[in-house]
């Protein structure tokens, strides 16, 4: 999946994925709004940030999350 908002450079945070190149990362947003922090807050606390930036880092969330790898457990081995 392609999230155009969401940039991966070596040289910008180490490489962890920021919004749009800025050194604003995807987990700074998710932190803030785990803590409750408002789409609204988070707007007036990064005043570059835009409302479809927040909800890129929620896409982006979403789909590392589908993208998990799990174990595959044969039936009958759960005990």
């Amino acid at each position: 999946m392609h999230i155009d908002r969401i940039t991966h450079n070596p040289t910008v945070m180490g490489g962890k994925p920021c919004i749009r190149g800025l050194r604003v990362t995807v987990g700074t947003i998710l932190g803030l709004l785990a803590s409750a922090k408002s789409r609204e807050r988070i707007l007036q606390e990064y005043p570059y940030l835009e409302p479809d930036d927040i909800n890129a880092v929620l896409a982006y969330a979403a789909w590392r999350l589908e993208e998990r790898e799990e174990p595959l457990v044969e039936p009958g081995l759960l005990q």
